[in-house]
C-alpha cells in the first residue's frame, strides 16, 4: 500500500467517495473507485449506499445509481435553480408519444423498437429518433431474433431529467391503474 493510501485510512472513507465522485467526469464503477482507494469493492458498495443516504437529509446533492455505475448530481429539486444559474434553458418537455415510448423502455429495457410499436399501436421511428438525440435513451445492444433489431435502453441523463437516483425508484406499475384508465392489463408486464 503506497504513503498516500496510508495518509488515506485515517481520513473518512465516505469523504473520499466523495472527494472522487466530485472529481469524475462522469459516471464510474464501485470497482474503478475500490482499486485507486485499495479496499474491497463491497466496502464502496456499502459506504456508497450510506453516503447516498445522508444525501437525502436536505442536502443538494444526490447519488445517482444506472448500470452499475454511479455519479454525483444535483439534487431534481434543485434542477431549476441550477439551469438558471448556468444560464441553461429550461427543461424541455417531452411529447405525449415520447413519454409512452419512454416509459416503455424504461419499464421494460433492454427492448427493441418493434417491441414499442406493438405496445403503442404506432409506429416509433421518429420518436426514438428523437429521444436519442436527446440521449434519454441509447442503443444497449442487438437482440438474438430474425435481423438482429437494436435494443434500447435509458440513460444516465434520462435519470436527471426524471429526478430519479436509479431506474428501481420508478414508480411500480399496478394492474389496477392500467384498467381504470382503459388500457389492457398486461401490456406492459411480461
Amino acid at each position: 500500500m503506497s504513503e498516500e493510501i496510508k495518509d488515506l485510512a485515517e481520513i473518512n472513507v465516505q469523504a473520499v467517495l466523495e472527494a472522487l465522485l466530485f472529481i469524475a467526469p462522469g459516471p464510474v464503477t464501485p470497482a474503478q473507485l475500490a482499486e485507486v482507494m485499495e479496499i474491497p469493492v463491497e466496502q464502496v458498495d456499502r459506504e456508497l449506499h450510506a453516503l447516498g443516504d445522508s444525501y437525502y437529509q436536505n442536502r443538494g446533492l444526490r447519488l445517482q445509481f444506472h448500470g452499475g455505475r454511479v455519479q454525483l448530481t444535483t439534487a431534481p429539486e434543485l434542477a431549476p435553480l441550477a439551469e438558471k444559474f448556468l444560464g441553461l434553458d429550461v427543461t424541455a418537455r417531452l411529447s405525449r408519444a415520447a413519454l409512452e415510448a419512454l416509459s416503455i423502455i424504461a419499464y421494460r429495457q433492454p427492448v427493441t423498437r418493434p417491441e414499442i410499436d406493438s405496445v403503442r399501436g404506432v409506429n416509433s421511428d421518429g420518436v426514438l429518433k428523437s429521444l436519442l438525440n436527446k440521449g434519454l435513451v441509447q442503443e444497449v445492444g442487438r437482440a438474438e431474433a430474425p435481423g438482429r433489431p437494436i435494443l434500447y435502453g435509458t440513460t444516465t441523463e434520462f435519470l436527471q431529467h426524471f429526478g430519479l437516483d436509479s431506474l428501481q425508484k420508478l414508480p411500480p406499475l399496478s394492474l389496477e391503474e392500467s384498467t381504470e384508465s382503459g388500457e389492457t392489463p398486461g401490456l406492459l408486464k411480461d
